[in-house]
Parts: structure tokens; sequence; C-alpha cells
């Protein structure tokens, strides 16, 4: 009885074969914060970290089922969201999310891998924005899929990224954080944005390594400290620092 009253993290995502991202970069990132996890799979996926061969969904239902177990089970106080695949599923885990409107989530809008290989389907872009997008606590995009979900060509400096993440907010998400990593220049600048809020700079060198998963381990960590009653804003800072402290232990 001791584990549900522990805070977890529910993470809703596909798999991974390879480790590199997806459901293992969750657990890893989350458990190493101290905070534990659940799970709502969404994906079953055979890939390396140079491709993806294969992507089994699990119905719409399965996921919302295995939402509902997760937070009945335990004291969730905290969702990451990863990997969807389907604007059905999408439509199930807002329908869950509504059931739970105190628990703040965090959205990885996960729609290609790095090979490429799309892992949400065209039609459930919209629904990402219009049903589920203005559920969440924060979104975190990076300049790829801000401008999918605008849509729009990705934006080419820093105020068209800031134009294009109003456009979202517009649209009614709660709050933005812009993620650099796709920009170019000596530094790597992730933006908050929120409604009637300044827009707030998260700013690291850039760094010339690079690995797989970094927006999984991103949102995860955001998702560990908001768990631990951590403000946004705090919980976005510290969320970078960790992922860059991993690429400078492969830069090493």
């Amino acid at each position: 009885m001791a584990l549900r009253q522990e805070p977890h993290v529910l993470v809703i995502a596909g798999s991974d074969s390879s480790g590199g991202a997806g459901l293992a970069r969750d657990i890893e990132t989350i458990s190493s914060l101290g905070v534990r996890t659940c799970l709502a799979v969404t994906a079953l996926t055979v890939q390396t970290h140079e491709s993806v061969a294969q992507i089994h969904r699990s119905s719409p239902r399965l996921v919302a089922d295995q939402m509902r177990a997760a937070l009945q089970a335990n004291e969730v106080v905290a969702i990451k969201i990863g990997m969807l695949a389907t604007a059905e599923t999408v439509v199930a885990v807002a329908a869950v999310l509504r059931e739970n409107p105190r628990v703040p989530a965090i959205l990885d809008p996960v729609l290609a891998s790095t090979s490429g290989r799309a892992l949400l389907e065209a039609d459930a872009v919209a629904a990402m924005k219009h049903d589920l997008m203005p559920l969440c606590r924060l979104v975190t995009p990076n300049l790829i899929e801000l401008a999918l979900l605008v849509p729009a060509e990705r934006a080419t400096d820093e105020d068209g990224a800031i134009r294009q993440g109003q456009e979202l907010l517009g649209a009614g998400a709660q709050a933005l954080l812009i993620k650099g990593g796709h920009a170019s220049g000596p530094r790597s600048t992730d933006i908050l944005l929120r409604s009637n809020q300044e827009p707030l700079r998260f700013d690291t060198p850039r760094l010339a390594a690079s690995m797989r998963g970094t927006g999984c381990m991103l949102a995860s960590a955001i998702a560990a400290h908001l768990a631990k009653a951590k403000p946004l804003e705090d919980s976005v800072r510290e969320g970078k620092q960790l992922v860059f402290q991993k690429l400078m232990e492969r830069s090493d």
C-alpha cells in the first residue's frame, strides 16, 4: 500500500526497441530524479538508432484503459505524453485528461523519428492542436514540430519562432517551450511562452555532441520536477540543465 501513496508520473508513450527514446528514455530520466513511473503504452516499435522498421499501434481504448488503471492504482501527480500515433488515440488521451484536470500534463508533440519516419498520422495533428494541447500544462515542440503544428514554414530566427508560438497560444495552448536544438549559433536557447507574460529564455552553450531521445528526456524531467511540486519555470530550468549535462558527458 505504501507504493501507491508515492508520487508518480504517468508516462503515455511508445516503446523504442533500441532504448534510445520513448518509454525507455522516459523511465530512465524520471527514475534518475527520484520519482516513480506508471505507464500507458501507445505503440510498440521495431527500431534501431538509425531507422524505424515497424510500428504496432495500441487501440485508443486500450490506451485510455491503461491511463485510468494507472491513475486508479497510484498517486499520479504529473503526466508526460509522448508518441500518440493516431487521431483516435489523441482524442482518447484527451478524454482521460478531462477526467483528471488537476494533474498537470506535459506534451512532447512527437511527430517523427530522428530518421524521419512519421510517428503521428497526418490527420492527428489537428486533433493534437485542438483537442489535446489546451488540456496540457506545457507543450514542448522543437522548431520543426512548431511549424507543423501552426502550420507554417519553419522559423528561421527567434522572432519567427515566437510569432509561431503565439499563434499556438492563441489556438488554446496554455504554455509552450520552444526548443532551440534545431536552431544554429553558439548558444542553444529554449523559449518559454505563456499568455500575457514576456518570453522567458533558458540558455546553454551549443554542444557538438548529439544523442537520441533528448526531447523525451527534457519533457520527462520537467514532469518529474512538477511531480516534486516545483514551479513550471524551475522545472523547465532544471530539465534543460539535465539534458545539457547528459550531452556534456557524451562530448567528453
